[in-house]
C-alpha cells in the first residue's frame, strides 16, 4: 500500500526529466528529507499517516518543488552533453590521422578540395572542442553565477546540436571527396566513429532544449 510520501515521490518523479542517475540521487535526497521529517512530526505526536502528510505538506507543492529540481537536472544533463561532445571531438584527430590506418590513406594524393576540406574540419573541430571545454567548465563551476545558471543549459545544447551537424557534415563531404581520390576512406568506419556519437549528442542535446 502506497503513502503519501510514496505518492508524491512518484509524482514529483514524472514531473523531472533528465539524466536517470541524477534524478534517481535527487528523488533519494526528497525521500531521505520527507522521511526524516516524518519521524520529527511523529516525535511530535502525530500518527504515521498524519506525520507523512505533515511532511509532505511542509517539503512544498509540486508546483513550487519542481522547477528548482528540473533545472538542476538540466544542468546536469548539459554537462553530461558537452562532455560527450568533447570527448567524441578528442578522439576526432587519431581518426583522421593520415596513414595510421589503412582506410583514410590518399594513395593517389590528396585533391584540392579535399585539402581545403580537411583544413576547413581542423579549424571547426578546433573551435568546438574549446567551446566544449568551456561548457563543461561552466556547467560544473559557472552555477554560482546567474548568468550562467539563466542562460547556459540552453546555450550549451544549441552549441552542441550545432557542432555535431556541422562536424558530421564536414566528416562525410570528407569521405565522398577522398573516395574520388583513393577509394580508400570508407563510409562504414566514419559513420561508426564519427556520424553516430555525434548523431548521439544532437539527440541528447534535442532532449535537453525540449526539457
Amino acid at each position: 500500500m502506497s503513502t503519501s510520501v510514496d505518492d508524491y515521490l512518484t509524482s514529483l518523479g514524472k514531473a523531472l526529466p533528465g539524466p536517470r542517475r541524477k534524478k534517481a540521487d535527487l528523488l533519494a535526497e526528497a525521500r531521505d528529507h520527507l522521511t526524516d521529517a516524518t519521524e520529527a512530526f511523529e516525535a511530535d505526536g502525530l500518527d504515521r499517516t498524519a506525520a507523512e502528510r505533515a511532511a509532505v505538506a511542509d517539503f512544498g507543492e509540486l508546483s513550487d518543488v519542481v522547477p528548482a529540481y528540473r533545472e538542476e537536472l538540466s544542468v546536469a544533463h548539459s554537462r553530461n552533453t558537452a562532455a560527450l561532445l568533447l570527448g567524441v571531438m578528442l578522439l576526432q584527430p587519431l581518426i583522421w590521422q593520415p596513414g595510421v590506418w589503412a582506410w583514410n590513406q590518399d594513395v593517389n594524393g590528396p585533391s584540392e578540395l579535399s585539402v581545403i576540406l580537411e583544413q576547413l574540419v581542423r579549424w571547426i573541430g578546433g573551435a568546438t572542442i574549446a567551446g566544449a571545454v568551456i561548457a563543461v567548465l561552466a556547467t560544473s563551476f559557472g552555477q554560482r553565477y546567474a548568468v550562467v545558471r539563466r542562460h547556459g543549459t540552453r546555450a550549451t545544447a544549441v552549441f552542441a546540436f550545432t557542432s555535431a551537424i556541422v562536424v558530421s557534415l564536414g566528416g562525410v563531404s570528407m569521405t565522398f571527396e577522398s573516395s574520388k581520390t583513393s577509394g580508400h576512406l570508407d563510409v562504414i568506419p566514419v559513420s561508426a566513429f564519427v556520424v553516430v556519437p555525434l548523431l548521439l549528442v544532437a539527440l541528447k542535446s534535442l532532449r535537453l532544449v525540449r526539457a
